[in-house]
């Protein structure tokens, strides 16, 4: 399982063996766990990592290259992330030890939570999709393998009816750039990708000279999949004109996104990596727009999802923020 590229697991100082004893003796090593280089979370967690090893004295900290969420929460569970940038619906499965943690529960906490990630259904004009249902007999592309991407998509494909083992002409599992590229091919008709807006691949794929882009509505499959995974989704607006050539709003459903470590994370490491992500945040909005929901406002136990760290949930209510 190929969860950390092996130069982000050689540039953070991680190996099978450990860190080398040098290192180990002269900083201590934060691997953030990111996602594919096509989305939000690794530009995002690249600043972090600067942030953290300029204004923590003694520690160096990388974002590394992972699939996605459901990875990194199986990261953080085996200790080989210390920081990971993940969706509710793949912290919640970790806590309780459901899907794809297959009952090896991860002590996960939130130290906060960031921004929305929105579920982008994507495909071309030529090839005629207009809905879930039309999907039926075509080639798609669900998300590379453990992404939050795959375990949202799947979950609405089947909110919307469809049977993702029965239903479709070929099922892939790709990250957002090679779905883009298999789209430009003629190799697949649609992919999913969930993400902060805008994102590079779904907008390359847009600017792709003679392709008109199609952002699938889907937000009618909101009481379906509430009623089997639970309040964690709601139905959002991407407006017109978020991607090059989308001439219309795509009413489709989101996930709020958390940064968590492990519940025995030293307090005093939690409340320093808060105060320099918190005292850098206009600077974190201006790497990706998606860092500008980044608020008091919303540090919210019921968006987080999973049970706060205590040093995270003292640092939020001392900033002012009503937890509810």
């Amino acid at each position: 399982m190929n969860q950390l590229s092996r130069r982000g697991a050689l540039g953070a100082g991680l190996s099978l063996m450990g860190a080398p004893l040098a290192l180990a003796q002269t900083a201590q090593q934060i691997a953030i766990a990111t996602g594919t280089t096509g989305g939000v979370y690794y530009p995002l967690g690249g600043a972090l990592a600067n942030y953290l090893t300029r204004g923590i004295p003694g520690v160096s900290a990388t974002a590394e290259v992972t699939a996605g969420s459901t990875a990194n929460f199986q990261l953080l569970g085996a200790s080989r992330a210390q920081l990971v940038f993940g969706q509710v619906d793949a912290a919640v499965d970790s806590v309780r030890g459901a899907g794809q943690f297959r009952g090896r529960v991860v002590p996960a906490r939130a130290i906060a939570v960031l921004y929305t990630n929105r579920m982008q259904v994507v495909t071309t004009a030529d090839r005629h999709i207009r809905s879930i249902a039309d999907m039926k007999g075509k080639r798609i592309s669900t998300g590379a393998p453990q992404s939050a991407t795959e375990l949202f998509a799947r979950r609405l494909i089947t909110a919307a009816g469809l049977d993702v083992a029965k239903d479709f002409r070929s099922v892939e599992r790709l990250s957002p750039a090679e779905s883009t590229n298999a789209i430009r091919d003629g190799k697949i008709d649609a992919y999913f990708f969930v993400s902060g807006i805008p994102t590079s691949a779904i907008t390359d794929l847009g600017a792709t000279p003679g392709t008109q882009l199609v952002m699938v509505d889907h937000a009618d499959a909101l009481a379906n999949i509430v009623r089997e995974h639970g309040p964690v989704y709601f139905a959002e607006t991407i407006p017109a004109g978020t991607y090059p050539g989308q001439t219309t709003p795509n009413h489709q459903l989101s996930v709020a996104n958390i940064l968590g470590m492990r519940e025995d994370a030293s307090p005093q490491l939690v409340g320093q990596i808060l105060e320099i992500l918190w005292s850098n945040r206009e600077d974190w909005a201006r790497v990706h727009s998606a860092a500008r929901d980044f608020t008091l406002e919303q540090q919210k136990t019921a968006a987080a999802g999973v049970p706060w760290h205590p040093a995270a949930e003292a640092f939020w209510k001392a900033k002012g923020a009503n937890l509810g």
